[in-house]
This record gives C-alpha cells, structure tokens and sequence, in this order.
C-alpha cells in the first residue's frame, strides 16, 4: 500500500531533460537514500511524485495511484520540500492547527507533533524568528502531521545540531520499523551512511543504481584486512602460499589486498599463527559515491 513506483518518469523543460526515463521503487520497511550531485533531478522527481509538477511522460505513484487523486493526502503521505514554506507571521502552532483544520486532523495531534519534533516550548513563537533548525522541525512536524504511511524528505539535517540530526536518524528508522515508506535525498555521505538501508543514486537525470549500502559500497571496493600478529613471518609465509602479500602499515600493523577477514582468520588458525587484530577494510559512502558518479556532476570544481 506504501510502495512508490516511478516507471520511465521524465521531464523536460524546453530541450533540457532533467529526468530521463527514471523506473525504480521505494519499498516500506526501510530507509531509501536518494542521492546524486546537483542537477541529477531529484528534487524534481520528488515534486513530480507530489504532483508540483508534470511529467513529460511516465508515472510516479504511491500505493498504485498519483498523489494528485489520493483522497486524503496528508494522511498518505508526508513531505518536507521546503522548510522556508511556512509563512513568517505565524507561529509555529497556528501554520500546524491550518495544516490540520484543511485535512481533517484533530487539534490534538498537532500538539502531539509540536512535542515530538522538540517545538513544544517555542510554539507561540512566530516562523520568522526561527533559525534554519528549527524552520526544519517545523516541516517535519508538518510531514508528521497526518500519521502517513510515506515520507518523503529533501535534505532533512540542513541546519540542524548535533542532538537535531540523531533525532531525526533515529526518527526516520523508527518510521521505517513501523513498515512505512521512507525516502530521504540528502548531499552528506556520512550522514546517509548513518541511516539509510538503500541506495537510489542519480546522474544527469539518469538511474545509476538501485541497491542496498552495502552492495554499492562493495562492489566499488578492493577488499583489503588489517590485522596486527605476533608472528608476521608465519602468517606471510602461508598468505604467500596462497597468492596473497602481506604489507606493513602504521602503528605494528598489516594489510592484505584481495582477501576478507573471514578467510584471513580461517588461514591463521589452521597454520597455528596468532591474530591479535583483525578487521575488514571497506571503501566509505562517499568514496564509492565520488566513483560511481565521477562525470556525471552538471557543476564540478577543478584542483587549485
């Protein structure tokens, strides 16, 4: 019922194709990160999902049907586009209370969300006074707003502090234990590392994978180990006798290209050396991120 389908949605504007042939699903149950370097269209995929824009061609629903002929929307679904939205001259608890009187939603759940996203205390407060953190609870709330069954958020740690970004990771993986629909577009590789279970990555308007973290980072990932050994000739001598070199590095320790811990320690053990340390190295998000979409930036810097 949450599902998102995208199936050959693109979009242009004039002779720029900004979406091109995009088909890819968004399951309930987990975290879906939706990543690309500017310009790759996910935004504007986003805004064509929630029928702020049209698309050239192709389909983009929620639970089999278009955003723009769900009955109830915000019950459906919950977005954060654009914490600027709100105007400034309310407060914090009149932009909830329109929200909900448009939609049908008791008084009391926006108390409840005005709690939940920390607002509690400032809710009289007007919007304008609101620094880019807290315009940013805001929206969430508003997307929480409605209890939907899919979120959909655009850069939700912008602006937000050390305390703000693990409650919203913790938030956005709680939703996801609940069996909802979470998609969450976002520029800091770390930051999705930390939350995300699935990968969608964009280029130029073009899907360039569709996969768990894992998968894209291993796939773009020499295995290596470090390790640290009281007997580093032993353990050479039978890497060496299966194809493999054992390196130095820093601080007493060692490395082996082309080979994974679990094996490593199968060696060691049957060979009767010592592993004090033992550990798989893997490439980061954000390298495997910088490898894939090399190319593929609409803007890119030159080395000083």
């Amino acid at each position: 019922m949450n599902r998102i389908e995208i199936r050959q949605l693109t979009k242009d504007y004039g002779t720029n194709r900004v979406v091109d042939h995009l088909t890819f699903d968004v399951l309930p149950g987990r975290v879906t990160g939706f990543l690309g370097p500017n310009g790759a269209g996910k935004s504007t995929t986003m805004r064509l999902l929630l029928g702020l824009e049209r698309a050239t061609s192709g389909t983009a629903t929620i639970g089999g049907r278009r955003f723009t002929d769900l009955q109830a929307p915000l019950y459906e679904v919950g977005a954060l586009l654009d914490p600027q939205a709100p105007r400034g001259g309310r407060t914090a608890r009149d932009h909830l209370l329109v929200l909900a009187a448009g939609n049908g939603i008791a008084k009391a759940r926006v108390e409840a969300v005005l709690e939940q996203a920390g607002l509690a205390s400032v809710a009289r407060r007007r919007v304008k006074t609101f620094s880019l953190g807290m315009r940013q609870r805001l929206g969430i709330a508003a997307a929480l707003l409605g209890d939907p069954g899919v979120l959909l958020l655009d850069e939700p740690t912008n602006g937000l502090d050390p305390e703000g970004i693990i409650w919203i990771r913790e938030l956005m993986r709680a939703l996801a234990a609940q069996g909802r629909t979470v998609l969450v577009s976002s520029h800091l590789m770390a930051e999705t590392a930390s939350f995300a279970d699935h990968l969608v990555v964009l280029g130029r308007g073009r899907l360039l994978a569709d996969t768990s973290i894992r998968e894209f980072i291993d796939a773009r990932s020499t295995p290596r180990v470090r390790l640290r050994t009281s007997d580093p000739d032993g353990l050479r001598a039978a890497l060496e006798h299966q194809g493999f070199r054992l390196d130095a590095a820093e601080d007493g320790r060692w490395t082996v290209d082309g080979i994974q811990a679990e094996a490593v320690g199968a060696l060691a053990a049957r060979e009767g050396v010592p592993l004090l340390e033992l550990s798989d190295e893997r490439a980061s998000l954000e390298q495997a991120y910088l490898d894939l979409t090399a190319g593929r930036a609409q803007f890119s810097s030159s080395a000083a």
